[in-house]
């Protein structure tokens, strides 16, 4: 992408990456991670044409749950996505990763954060 001078990199981070969560340390500390290389990344980039995108959604429906075998991690985060309405289908996400993708490569859409309406966290 430098040789070249133009490119996308898209790193998916979360809103975990933006706010602490109790009892998620290590995954809160991964996804601040995620935001900070991304923006060191993109300093470092931006001047040779190479867009550097964060996407940050809040919760989504996907398999993550099925790693964990902890049955009250389980049921505390299935009954915190129903209090906020719902999770994001991850097809949104997709739509939102591909917004930024397309537009002009002389712009950066630097960080989406995306969640369900009801999701105060």
């Amino acid at each position: 992408m430098l040789a070249r001078g133009t490119g996308t990199v898209i790193n998916v981070s979360s809103i975990a990456g933006r706010k602490t969560f109790a009892h998620h340390a290590a995954y809160v500390a991964t996804k601040f991670a995620v935001h900070a290389l991304s923006e060191n990344l993109r300093e470092e980039v931006a001047a040779s044409g190479v867009r550097v995108v964060t996407i940050a959604p809040g919760a989504v429906e996907t398999e993550l749950l099925s790693h964990t075998s902890d049955e009250q991690i389980k049921d505390d985060y299935e009954a915190w996505k129903k209090s906020a309405g719902g999770a994001l289908d991850p097809q949104v996400v997709a739509e939102a990763i591909a917004y930024a993708y397309r537009q002009p490569q002389n712009v950066t859409i630097r960080e989406i954060v995306l969640a369900a309406t009801g999701q105060e966290a």
